[in-house]
């Protein structure tokens, strides 16, 4: 039998998490917060992927994020974006942005 994977926050870490849910300004860390605090919560990380968050997630995306936090903390969470991947059809300059595209402009935004 699997074991129920759960979250045990001390105060200071869930107001660090609170903190970044209601005030980063990147929704893929309010959204990874958000998630760990409802996992904390008593939620399953399965019943949150597929029916806690705005848009419904893979549960392992989640037992992936819950992983992280443990290891790395919030600084794990920000870090660690994987939505944003680099086409080998496009090529990057120096600079960051991709040739033919001004500097800060992305695709899909």
């Amino acid at each position: 039998m699997a074991t129920r994977r759960t979250l045990r926050l001390k105060t200071r870490e869930q107001q660090e998490l609170e903190h970044y849910r209601d005030h980063d300004a990147r929704p893929y860390v309010c959204e990874r917060c958000e998630a760990l605090l409802k996992i904390a919560g008593g939620e399953t990380p399965h019943a949150v992927a597929t029916r806690g968050l705005l848009k419904p997630r893979d549960p392992d995306t989640l037992y992936g994020w819950l992983q992280t936090y443990e290891d790395e903390g919030v600084a794990g969470l920000v870090a660690q974006h994987g939505g944003e991947r680099s086409s080998p059809l496009v090529p990057v300059n120096r600079s960051g942005s991709r040739r033919g595209t001004p500097a800060g402009v992305g695709f899909g935004c």
